[in-house]
């Protein structure tokens, strides 16, 4: 079992049963985009609200755990959500197979996660639409939830980069307020984005 597997196998929802709020607020970008991935899904929350707004959902995560929540908040919320066990890191992905995809809060080590980005831009569709929140850099000093390595946090410009080669339609990073379970707790300081593939 992993330390994800483990942090997951509980019966509270340790990061929430609500949706991200930039998924929310932004959910509108996804109008027409049916089939959609969710990446570093977790514990489910935000794979099951996109399937409660129509969209054809599925969630992938290398926690069983997490996925085995996915699958209990999505019956709960009368939805069906298709869940994939998968280590972004080391398995393929699908490629050009989803209408769009969203990653919130994926943490892997900063030498792996220009290759884990471009992976889940390979899996969707020509035209089809990214979106994704991170933690910066400069959340380690917030201490409101995320690594406490900052490793593994994202630098906000080299995620602008690698964002340059495809349509940007939404590019922000700063302070935003999280409230998300109990690991997320208060102001912190995101990056977020939302591209288009050509």
């Amino acid at each position: 079992m992993n330390t994800w597997d483990e942090r997951f196998n509980t019966i509270e929802y340790v990061y929430g049963e609500q949706p991200n709020a930039f998924i929310e607020n932004y959910v509108d970008f996804l109008e027409g985009y049916v089939n959609v991935a969710a990446y570093a899904e977790g514990e489910g929350r935000n794979a099951v609200y996109l399937a409660s707004k129509g969209h054809v959902v599925t969630a992938f995560d290398y926690t069983k755990s997490g996925l085995e929540k996915t699958a209990q908040l999505s019956k709960k919320h009368g939805v069906t959500v298709n869940t994939q066990l998968q280590d972004l890191l080391q398995d393929e992905l699908p490629v050009e197979t989803f209408d769009a995809a969203v990653m919130v809060f994926g943490h892997f080590p900063a030498e792996q996660q220009h290759a884990v980005f471009q992976r889940i831009v390979n899996s969707v569709k020509p035209g089809g639409r990214i979106m994704m929140e991170l933690y910066s850099t400069s959340q380690l000093s917030y201490a409101t939830g995320g690594p406490q390595n900052m490793n593994f946090l994202y630098n906000p410009v080299s995620v602008l980069t690698w964002c340059q080669p495809y349509k940007i339609i939404h590019f922000f990073t700063g302070e935003q307020i999280r409230h998300e379970g109990t690991l997320h707790t208060g102001l912190a300081h995101t990056i977020q984005l939302i591209i288009e593939k050509s």
